[in-house]
């Protein structure tokens, strides 16, 4: 009887032992099944990050190599993960027959889950390592294109003010022989008059009469001359560039509307007055403009170029595929003192701008006429 009421106290033990087991078991499966969960996202999220890195492929090898070895460490946690169960199950098989070795077991099993957890957590920061090092790359090469597109204007702006510089030297040339061979025939024709001065009296009346024409002739040319090249340093430097706004997106408005590039970063001469948006020629003369307008989202994008009140130039463009781009527009006009050049946005059309200056209208006088 006593060694019957042993065994049966060592069975109320083995009992309870077994019912801690099985609870600590059932902690260990759910703290498994929470390590799938946490395997299955992370799959879910290297999978997006793979598409994304698809998108960038050409330009981010070495992001693909990372990734790569970031899919191989994948696989190794889903082997590592499968060999566990296959361990779990054995170990449970164990726990059946071996239940006096319960607690070593368990504590094997936790250390191994320890690691586990472990290794999961260096695959989560280090994979959220290589989203943050994405979306940095992402914004490197939006700057790259904006500082390409930009480099790209102020390249074409250079080329068309020295092609401007050319013309009005080959004009100031053209205009100088023309005075040279004008003062060569005024004074072949003075010294003619000189000549007849001695033949007769009416010779001398018409020759008088002749050379006040000419005196005529080469006062007026000589006060052409002197609009065209003498005008003072003022009235000949004229050149503006302004930006569009700081604040973002412009438009769309339900009509067509003068844009105001408020943001004046040149205007020597004051021609161009930022507050109505339009530039107004203060002499005669040939007038070079240019503007680049930008945008972010897919539809189309444009400007008009109004002289006065009649529109010169649409220039369009589509954005087929999001993100950051830009058109850009030039011509040469000529203009009268006080003929007014804007742009205008089309109805229903927008544009974007900030502090680094996607959309600038730009302008200056090649040479007066």
């Amino acid at each position: 009887m006593t060694r019957l009421g042993s065994s049966e106290k060592q069975l109320e033990r083995l009992k309870t032992t077994n019912t801690d087991v099985e609870v600590r078991f059932g902690s260990t499966e759910e703290q498994l099944d929470q390590l799938k969960n946490d395997t299955a996202e992370l799959v879910s999220r290297l999978r997006s990050s793979e598409k994304q890195m698809e998108d960038l492929k050409t330009a981010n090898t070495d992001m693909e190599v990372r990734l790569g070895s970031t899919e191989v460490q994948l696989d190794q946690l889903k082997t590592h993960t499968a060999v566990l169960e296959v361990r779990l199950r054995v170990g449970e098989r164990q726990l059946e027959e071996q239940k006096t070795e319960n607690s070593v077991l368990f504590s094997q099993m936790e250390s191994r889950l320890t690691d586990e957890l472990n290794r999961t957590t260096e695959l989560v920061i280090r994979l959220r390592s290589n989203e943050k090092q994405l979306e940095r790359l992402k914004t490197t090469n939006t700057d790259v294109e904006v500082r390409l597109g930009s480099t790209e204007g102020q390249l074409d702006q250079l080329k068309n003010h020295t092609a401007g510089l050319e013309v009005r030297l080959r004009v100031s040339e053209r205009q100088l022989e023309e005075q040279k061979t004008t003062n060569s025939e005024f004074e072949t024709k003075l010294s003619a008059v000189t000549f007849r001065l001695n033949v007769t009296k009416e010779q001398l009346d018409d020759l008088k009469k002749q050379s006040l024409v000419r005196a005529a002739e080469l006062a007026t040319f000589s006060e052409r001359l002197t609009a065209a090249l003498g005008n003072t340093a003022e009235e000949l430097n004229v050149a503006f560039s302004a930006g569009l706004t700081d604040s973002g997106k412009v438009g769309p408005f339900d009509e067509e509307t003068t844009l105001i590039f408020s943001k004046t970063i040149t205007n020597i001469g004051q021609a161009y007055n930022s507050s109505a948006g339009v530039f107004t020629a203060p002499v005669r003369g040939l007038y070079f403009f240019s503007f680049t307008a930008a945008d972010y989202l897919k539809g189309y994008m444009g400007l008009y170029l109004y002289r006065n009140e009649h529109p010169i130039i649409f220039s369009l463009d589509l954005n087929d595929h999001g993100g950051y781009t830009s058109t850009t527009s030039a011509v040469a006009l000529q203009l009268d003192e006080g003929d007014r050049v804007r742009l205008a946005l089309p109805a229903s059309y927008r544009l974007y701008d900030d502090s680094r200056n996607f959309s600038v209208f730009s302008g200056f006088l090649l040479f007066p006429v």
